[in-house]
């Protein structure tokens, strides 16, 4: 086979492979299907052969703008994953650097630079960007939408990654590949009560995305701000609320010396992918050899976080269940019904006033309701007798 063959077969399979072999085998055959990780650096670790054998291939420098602070290790750590895996798999031949949100563009920017060919490629969370259309949101999350196993499902497995690939080249010039996931997020930080849903009715919250309008429609005053102003900003009672990660990163920003209530779940974001997102024009000057790098680095990075968090959250959410001084409260049903209903209601809304959202939406929400009826069948039968025996 000739390796240029072998390259695109190999991009092609990569993402593929990675999610099957997180399922694992329950065929009960002697050899065990491969880890996603494992099937990831697989096809990674073939590719660097390949580019091994090809002395002429150029040495490129890019720097990629991401919407992160620093301060926030494991989200900007996902940028560091991605960088650093696509220079070792080309040798260091291509090599890019993750600068902090500010430096290259604004944390709400990241996608209008790329988009201008200001810089060549971004690390971002797609539903920043719903002003421009409200479809880049499934690139991200949608209110009661996927968690982080069923946004994958759907990119890998049931096309969604190629209708969204297809929706920003059109209207975007732009190529984006996922590369990282929170897990499911928590509801947020308040400095009142939310126990019904007149209690939104007027409170000011930091939301993004189409959970910030879904807020707005049950009363409340939504900004959009970049996490390096959202302290200051609850400090002062410029806003009552936040919405952000989870238990680690939100310890970090210190949320919980400025509040006094945690909610929980984050309805609006159950698993949140983060993209890579690249310049169309200056992708496909990249040789083949570093295209099929940046995809098998992006799903390096997508799973890598995942993991990252789980393993953070869980001991920081026991720290600031033991330290913190402030109370941990379940979002109720009244609550959650009215969510769901209003961000249904906006759903309509938009599939009758945006037809790339009404397109893909029509895909999302089949593959969501089959695989929340299986999820919600079996899985969580489980975890919730795990939540209530331990």
């Amino acid at each position: 086979m000739k390796r240029r063959e072998f390259l695109s077969m190999a991009t092609k399979g990569a993402a593929g492979a990675a999610l099957i072999g997180a399922v694992g085998c329950a065929s009960g055959e002697e050899e065990a299907a491969p880890t996603a990780a494992s099937a990831a650096a697989e096809t990674a670790n073939e590719v660097q052969e390949a580019i091994a054998q090809d002395s002429g291939l150029p040495e490129i420098n890019w720097e990629i703008a991401t919407s992160w602070p620093l301060s926030l290790d494991t989200i900007f750590g996902g940028a560091e994953i991605f960088a650093a895996r696509v220079g070792a798999i080309t040798g260091g031949k291509f090599q890019i650097t993750p600068r902090a949100a500010g430096e290259l563009a604004g944390g709400l920017e990241v996608l209008n630079v790329v988009e201008q060919g200001a810089v060549p490629i971004g690390h971002t969370a797609s539903y920043y960007y719903i002003g421009k259309s409200p479809a880049t949101a499934f690139g991200t999350a949608l209110p009661f939408g996927l968690t982080a196993r069923q946004q994958n499902a759907w990119l890998y497995e049931h096309g969604g990654l190629q209708l969204m690939q297809d929706f920003y080249a059109d209207k975007f010039n732009v190529i984006q590949f996922p590369a990282g996931n929170t897990g499911a997020q928590m509801g947020g930080w308040y400095n009142k009560e939310i126990n019904t849903p007149e209690d939104i009715k007027g409170l000011k919250m930091r939301i993004p995305g189409l959970g910030g309008q879904v807020m707005d429609k049950l009363g409340a005053t939504v900004q959009v701000l970049p996490g390096g102003e959202i302290f200051q900003a609850l400090q002062t009672g410029a806003i009552d609320a936040t919405e952000w990660v989870g238990p680690y990163d939100d310890q970090k920003m210190g949320f919980h010396t400025v509040t006094k209530y945690y909610y929980y779940p984050g309805w609006w974001e159950p698993g949140p992918s983060l993209e890579v997102q690249i310049n169309l024009d200056e992708y496909k000057k990249l040789p083949e050899e570093y295209q099929a790098a940046i995809q098998s680095a992006a799903v390096e990075a997508n799973m890598g976080m995942l993991a990252r968090y789980d393993a953070k959250n869980s001991e920081a959410l026991i720290q600031i269940q033991e330290e913190a001084d402030i109370e941990m409260r379940p979002f109720s049903k009244e609550v959650l019904d009215a969510a769901r209903d209003a961000s249904f209601s906006l759903y309509d809304d938009l599939i009758q006033k945006d037809g790339d959202f009404a397109a893909i939406f029509k895909e999302w929400d089949s593959f969501r309701k089959k695989i929340q009826t299986w999820h919600g069948f079996n899985e969580a039968a489980y975890l919730n007798y795990l939540g209530e025996s331990s």
